[in-house]
Order: C-alpha cells, then sequence, then structure tokens
C-alpha cells in the first residue's frame, strides 16, 4: 500500500489486514521499492499523487521488478488518467474519495483474476464459490442478498478468527460509523439461511464479536 496520507494509509492498511491480507505500507516510492524484492507482493495499492515520483512512474517500476498486480487510487477522475494507467499495466483504479469496502472488493477480484488467492472457500460443509456467485450448504443452494455476500466472503475470509463488528462494520460497510445493531440484524439473517440447511457455522463470542468456523465454540 503506497499512500502518503497518513490517514488514509493507516485506514486502508487497517481494512485490507481485517480482509485476510498481509500488508505492507509505504509513503512513497523509495519505501516502495525497497520492499519490493523482499516483501514480494502479489498486488500493490498505489496513489497516483505522491511527492517525488508519481504513480505512473512507479507503476513503471512494479511492472519492471514483479508480476504483482496494480490497483491506482487517484483523485483524477478524468478518462486520460484512468486510460493512461490502464494502459501502463494497471488492473484496476478507485477514484477518491472512496469507501473502504469498494477497495477491498477491488483488491480482492484482482487477487482472484490473477489466481493469488482461491476463488472457492471452504468452511465445513458450507462452499463459497466467488467467481460463480453460488453458495452451498450440505448441497443445497442458499440465496443471499448483496450485503450478506459482502458479509459472508469477509467472514470467510477471516474464518476461524474472531471479528468485532466494528472490523465487520469498516470491512462490509466501509463505515465504523454505523448502529452497531445493523450488524447484529445482517448476522442473524445470515446464520438463518445458513442453518437452514445444517449446523451453527457462524458462532457468537460474547464480548468479542463473531466467528466463521464449523466446529461447535
Amino acid at each position: 500500500m503506497v499512500e502518503d496520507a497518513e490517514a488514509i494509509r493507516v485506514a486502508v492498511e487497517s481494512a485490507l489486514r481485517d480482509a485476510g491480507l498481509v500488508v505492507s505500507g509505504q509513503r512513497d516510492g523509495r519505501g516502495l521499492e525497497a520492499v519490493l524484492d523482499g516483501f514480494r507482493p502479489d498486488l500493490v495499492v498505489l496513489d497516483v499523487m505522491l511527492p517525488g515520483r508519481d504513480g505512473f512512474a512507479l507503476l513503471e517500476v512494479v511492472r519492471r521488478r514483479t508480476d504483482a498486480g496494480v490497483v491506482l487510487l487517484t483523485a483524477r477522475d478524468g478518462v486520460h488518467d484512468r486510460v493512461r494507467g490502464l494502459r501502463g499495466g494497471a488492473d484496476d483504479y478507485v477514484v477518491k474519495p472512496f469507501e473502504l469496502a469498494e477497495l477491498v472488493a477491488r483488491v480482492g477480484a484482482v487477487l482472484r483474476r490473477l489466481r493469488r488467492v482461491p476463488a472457492t472457500v471452504q468452511v465445513g460443509d458450507l462452499v463459497i464459490d466467488a467467481d460463480a456467485g453460488v453458495v452451498l450448504r450440505a448441497g443445497n443452494r442458499i440465496e443471499l442478498t448483496g450485503t450478506e455476500w459482502r458479509l459472508l466472503g469477509y467472514l470467510a475470509g477471516q474464518r476461524g478468527r474472531v471479528v468485532n463488528k466494528v472490523q465487520i462494520l469498516t470491512a462490509v460497510w466501509g463505515y465504523d460509523e454505523y448502529d452497531p445493531n445493523l450488524v447484529e440484524v445482517h448476522v442473524s439473517a445470515l446464520r438463518r439461511k445458513l442453518e437452514a440447511h445444517g449446523s451453527r457455522l457462524l458462532h457468537t463470542v460474547r464480548g468479542l464479536g463473531y466467528v466463521l468456523r464449523a466446529e461447535s465454540p
């Protein structure tokens, strides 16, 4: 993650880590080049407006030295800059200001296209096929709303780990200021759909949050 604005960089790093990714945050091109070889990223989130060399110049560096995917962050919403970035080898771009949930989703989509993460995740008898847009429980197809899809995808990425309401709000909705009851409502709805075809997978850990796992807590 290369971004000179510390508040944005820290927020994005946190959201990506919450999505189960290992992240190295850097503020400029020198920091990026210093970690490219040792860190060996699968994907670089790269701000266009950086001190020193801008994101377009660093995009060329990333393309020369790695096979990583690249998602550009830009306040420039003109067609020229978008085309320049994509022609330069970027896999996607996100225009500022953006919602964290959208950026995390776009990063995940690029990683799946590059085959850097599995498109199918299994937790017990629950199978989530992101590419096909299918969720199966014991062979039974489960129909989910868009929000339930994002929630289940996030929990599946964190499977086996307890996540709290603020982490869920940030990852799924892009903000941490919503009423925490919003999480409870959607978790309950998702849990009912999952349990219609089997035992409990989505557990509440009192005082801590929620965890998706096959075994009983």
